[in-house]
């Protein structure tokens, strides 16, 4: 199976929020939920799996491995961990969810784990997530670009992240986009929603279509049923050339995942 081309954003949402969203984007269609040892809700995650009658084949479960997790002694047991939290006995991908601040580990180290923790059958497939062309490099010649299946990065119109998008495609590596709607402030851009209105689509179906037109996949989030089902209707909208390059003169460089831990970004 190869990374669904929606999936089913969780950052921020924990308790019976996430429970809630993760069972109605079940039952409206999803089949790729994406979580993280920080969220503090895969225990949550892992209940809403359980409660549903999807087959677990069906199912496409992403998590990352948080920096204090990254030590060659500690990914393995984090992620056993993490598992036990989702009751799976396998995630489909695990990603390195930041380079180490200030790269106090070297990425060779961290990477290897996470190609063990492959090898152990504790995850189908691997990658890594916020990495600059340098740390993409450096994970590359660590476990090569083939066992690297995506670089998951906030990409939306406002930021649209295009030295390391081309740095990835051109090594034949997956690209993720986080934060797709840039926190809702896509669906208030007068250019998107002209565009929403002459295809009769909404705002988010047009910039979630602008992304997946261009070979991502997305992690939106949403806590509403009516949200989660018109998002995923995006896959059936496709905008004209004009519309693609019309949303990207949008970009700004407007980064809102930006912690003190941050790499320096290209």
């Amino acid at each position: 199976m190869n990374i669904p081309s929606i999936g089913l954003g969780t950052f921020r949402l924990k308790g019976q929020q996430v429970i809630d969203s993760v069972r109605a984007g079940l039952e409206v269609g999803y089949r790729h939920i994406d979580t993280a040892q920080i969220y503090e809700n895969e225990a949550d995650i892992g209940l809403a799996l359980a409660d549903s009658a999807v087959p677990r084949r069906e199912l496409f479960i992403t998590t990352k491995i948080w920096t204090g997790n990254l030590a060659a002694d500690k990914l393995l047991p984090s992620l056993k961990d993490s598992l036990r939290k989702l009751r799976k006995e396998q995630v489909d991908m695990a990603l390195i969810h930041w380079p180490a601040p200030q790269d106090a580990l070297p990425v060779a180290e961290y990477m290897a784990a996470l190609l063990e923790a492959k090898e152990q059958g504790l995850t189908r497939l691997i990658g890594v997530s916020n990495f600059t062309i340098a740390h993409l490099e450096r994970a590359i010649a660590a476990v090569g670009a083939p066992n690297i299946a995506s670089n998951q990065i906030e990409i939306h119109p406002f930021l649209q992240n295009r030295k390391v998008v081309d740095f990835a495609k051109s090594k034949g590596i997956g690209l993720t986009a986080y934060m797709p709607l840039a926190y809702g402030k896509a669906l208030d851009e007068p250019l998107i929603q002209e565009i929403a209105a002459r295809h009769k689509a909404t705002a988010a179906q047009v910039a979630l279509a602008w992304l997946l037109q261009q070979g991502f996949a997305v992690i939106p989030s949403s806590t509403r049923r009516e949200n989660l089902q018109g998002n995923l209707a995006a896959r059936a909208l496709h905008l004209p050339d004009e519309d693609m390059a019309a949303i990207a003169t949008l970009d700004r460089n407007e980064r809102l995942a930006n912690p003190d831990f941050a790499p320096a970004w290209d």
